[in-house]
């Protein structure tokens, strides 16, 4: 199993943790995010430092996820996060539109997204989008429901992916 969950995790000095049972809430200069987590996990606040641990072996599965999700909330209120995604096929594009997202992506109609609240979005070129904010499940949630639009297909690789992403390619049909 892994040791993710005995991490201690350090507290930047414009970062302040506060634990309320079993909640804790981090607050920072880009904004303030909370989770729940599960009772059978202590967290305690000692100085810059964030210490997890567990009331028995019964519960290192939520040990290390809880002392991730605290992490990714502590880099999301100092740094924040962003994915970036690419429309690759002709006619594929971005437009953005206030805090909506309209993508032609060879439809009869272009799909129209609106961003959660939180969730920023950029569109340097048409083909081109950035997804921006400080939740990093919010992040990934939207850049996966903008993915799916129009996923990558494996012959000519249209689609819309992320930026960097590998697409297995098929060779198709062969001529006899």
């Amino acid at each position: 199993m892994s040791r993710i969950g005995n991490r201690v995790l350090t507290i930047p000095a414009d970062v302040t943790i506060t634990v309320d049972g079993n909640k804790v809430a981090v607050k920072g200069p880009k904004g303030e995010l909370s989770t729940q987590i599960n009772e059978n996990i202590n967290v305690e606040v000692k100085e810059n430092e964030v210490v997890l641990t567990r009331k028995n072996d019964d519960f290192k599965n939520f040990h290390g996820t809880a002392n991730a999700n605290i992490k990714n909330m502590i880099v999301g209120v100092t740094k924040g996060f962003e994915k970036k995604l690419e429309a690759i096929g002709v006619g594929y594009r971005f437009q953005v539109k206030g805090n909506v997202l309209v993508v032609n992506a060879g439809y009869s109609h272009p799909v129209e997204v609106k961003a959660p609240e939180g969730i920023t979005i950029e569109s340097p070129s048409n083909t081109e989008l950035t997804i921006k904010g400080i939740d990093k499940c919010l992040v990934g949630e939207f850049a996966a429901n903008v993915r799916k639009i129009r996923q990558p297909e494996p012959y000519k690789g249209k689609g819309i992916r992320y930026v960097g992403e590998h697409i297995i390619r098929k060779e198709g049909k062969k001529a006899a």
